[in-house]
């Protein structure tokens, strides 16, 4: 069962031990997690590429496939973490100020019929 009381600071604390230990901060500038990013992202879509929208939805529930998408997930969330280190940007701030911002961009339409909603 998954851990639900692992909080932001608990992972950020650990992927930043992780790479002091490995000697890793003067690689980690702004700039180098950004592009690590981006290629962790790509990974990512990786295990997605050319499949149809109902292989994408089953590819999570194959053990194999599965492992796979994890591993980029966390290596995308691990390096974000490590932004948010090298920054000084608090994510649950970020997150939650991000989070009002799209609520006034995007209202909860009127109705489900509305025709102006995208879905």
């Amino acid at each position: 069962m998954a851990d639900t009381t692992t909080t932001i600071a608990t992972l950020k604390e650990g992927i930043r031990q992780f790479a002091e230990l490995r000697h890793w901060g003067p690689y980690h500038t702004p700039k180098n997690l950004v592009m690590a990013l981006a290629s962790e992202v790509g990974e990512l879509c990786t295990e997605f590429r050319w499949l149809t929208p109902e292989q994408a939805q089953s590819a999570v529930h194959d053990p194999q496939k599965r492992e796979a998408i994890a591993d980029e997930l966390a290596d995308v969330a691990n390096i974000v973490l490590l932004l948010s280190v090298h920054t000084g940007i608090d994510l649950s701030e970020a997150i939650a100020a991000k989070m009002q911002k799209n609520a006034r961009k995007y209202p909860v339409p009127e109705s489900t019929s509305n025709p102006e909603s995208p879905v």
